[in-house]
């Protein structure tokens, strides 16, 4: 989970998947995103480790009110709840019309408490999430087809909070197909 801070201090929450290379974590938003305009302006971000896949469902079923404090070195925020925390400062941007690459180096680590890792329904949760965010992009017959089999796994060792973060995508699923806005063409694939 990314935590940024806009030009008026306005905390904005996002997941993202970071990627390292050499040195640098990259973060890789698409436009337009909040998150790449405060990266853009502020040049700030703080990467928040969690164990809670509430968040990642949350902030994909417009759920973004979650505790913050103020971050330790830099101008940012970070989850009251994250188990460690990385706050980054923008060292190199590599210029894309669609998604471009800041690179950012770490100017402060803390762990606040050890990760235990996702249980296979955390993980269905997170992945779920992922497929949340492409509805518009994909095929409804997969989309059905990734979330029943995603289910067992939400089925079988989930926790109450898993259950509560796949209830809420569930929601988010119904809501977009009772919307009217399914595809039944395969032209879009999922890009992860």
């Amino acid at each position: 989970m990314v935590t940024t801070l806009g030009t008026d201090g306005t905390p904005h929450i996002a997941p993202f998947g970071i990627a390292r290379t050499g040195d640098d974590l990259v973060i890789a938003p698409f436009r337009p995103s909040v998150t790449l305009n405060a990266l853009e302006a502020t040049g700030r971000a703080v990467v928040n480790l969690t164990d809670d896949a509430r968040l990642f469902a949350g902030c994909l079923t417009g759920r973004r009110n979650w505790p913050l404090v103020p971050a330790t070195t830099i101008a940012g925020v970070r989850l009251a709840t994250s188990l460690a925390h990385w706050e980054v400062e923008v060292v190199r941007v590599e210029a894309d019309p669609v998604r471009p690459r800041f690179h950012c180096r770490s100017v402060h680590e803390v762990t606040h408490g050890p990760y235990a890792s996702h249980n296979r329904a955390a993980a269905a949760v997170i992945e779920a999430a992922i497929l949340c965010s492409r509805l518009y992009l994909l095929p409804w017959e997969k989309v059905e087809r990734e979330m029943a089999y995603l289910a067992t796994a939400v089925e079988k060792t989930a926790g109450m909070r898993e259950r509560e973060a796949w209830g809420w995508l569930c929601d988010r699923v119904a809501a977009f197909r009772a919307e009217g806005r399914t595809r039944t063409s395969s032209i879009a694939t999922a890009v992860r």
